[in-house]
């Protein structure tokens, strides 16, 4: 379990001394923990569920990282880029343009889809299969693609 993980991997960045990952490991977990205690969230944190914080995290420390490098402070950029660095290791290997189309064109065949009409259902479906993966937004432009092309 990713929760687990974050955990021994804490202890192992206090041995180290490694101050910048044992912050973002610490600042993991505090969102772990936080959707743990969450309301109707159970006991457990299911690693679906974790792997959603971790990409919301990254995606955030990216777009700091790009604000900071628009307002002139690499400084605090390279730091934001340190912790995705960080916050990436414990995220799986994004699928490249190539494979999500292929896994795309399968779902629309899966389905049934013939046109834009089916965006929803297959979306939906692709969602889930590459939640972790692929970005919403690069999911998105494949299927429009092979949709229209389909039409």
């Amino acid at each position: 379990m990713l929760f687990d993980q974050i955990n021994t991997d804490i202890k192992e960045a206090m041995k180290a001394r490694d101050k910048v990952r044992l912050a973002t490991l610490r600042n993991i977990k505090k969102y772990f923990l936080e959707a743990k205690t969450a309301p109707g969230a159970g006991d457990d944190l299911a690693d679906d569920a974790a792997l959603r914080i971790l990409q919301k995290l990254a995606k955030q420390g990216r777009e700091s990282a790009a604000t900071f490098s628009q307002q002139g402070r690499q400084d605090l950029a390279d730091d934001e880029m340190a912790q995705v660095a960080v916050i990436e290791a414990y995220l799986p290997k994004p699928l490249s343009e190539t494979e999500i189309e292929v896994a795309v064109a399968a779902i629309i065949a899966e389905v049934g889809a013939t046109s834009m009409k089916d965006m929803g259902r297959v979306m939906g479906l692709a969602s889930r299969q590459m939640a972790g993966r692929a970005e919403g937004g690069a999911i998105s432009a494949v299927v429009k693609r092979l949709l229209a092309a389909q039409a």
